[in-house]
């Protein structure tokens, strides 16, 4: 997503452009390589998907409260881990593992395609100075939380998991991205 999209309907242009990128990534995976390792190093594709959407859980969390006016919960996972390093995204990414190796794939689509809907809810109910604002939230670090939150939350899989995808579905190494 381009950081620099600093209106609300450029945001749920943003959204709708990103959702449909990730359809036509998740068709071109194509069912039968869902439980395929290599995806990400040991990762299946639905582990990606897992992993995408524990952290998009985020972005969804924060937008929403934006909409409500109010802070947004601490993250799903324990209150133990922290993202401040990388030994704590790992642990993170552990966690996000676990928890979604015994959900099906259908399941783990269908909570994507929610965080898509909700996502553009949220945009579309939040004030603009919540979402627009860059001293709005402290926490944001003089980022505005709508372009900031989705650019994470897009560039996450464009930057660190769509190279290795890319490999992977045409037959190369995926690596451990």
């Amino acid at each position: 997503m381009d950081a620099t999209v600093t209106t609300r309907d450029g945001l749920l242009a943003a959204i709708a452009r990103e959702r449909d990128a990730w359809e036509a990534l998740v068709a071109e995976v194509g069912k039968d390589r869902f439980h395929e390792p290599g995806a990400m190093g040991a990762w299946t594709f639905k582990d990606v998907v897992g992993h995408l959407n524990g952290w998009r859980a985020r972005t969804v969390d924060r937008l929403e409260a934006a909409a409500r006016n109010a802070e947004p919960p601490p993250p799903a996972w324990p209150d133990t881990l922290s993202d401040e390093d990388d030994a704590g995204v790992d642990a993170i990414n552990a966690w996000i593992y676990a928890r979604n190796q015994e959900r099906p794939v259908d399941e783990l689509l269908a909570e994507t395609r929610d965080q898509f809907d909700r996502m553009a809810a949220a945009v579309a109910a939040a004030p603009d100075e919540a979402l627009l604002d860059p001293a709005r939230y402290a926490w944001m670090g003089g980022r505005a939380l709508g372009p900031g939150v989705l650019a994470g939350s897009f560039e996450h899989l464009h930057e660190e998991h769509e190279p290795g995808l890319r490999a992977w579905l045409s037959g190369g190494d995926a690596g451990d991205r």
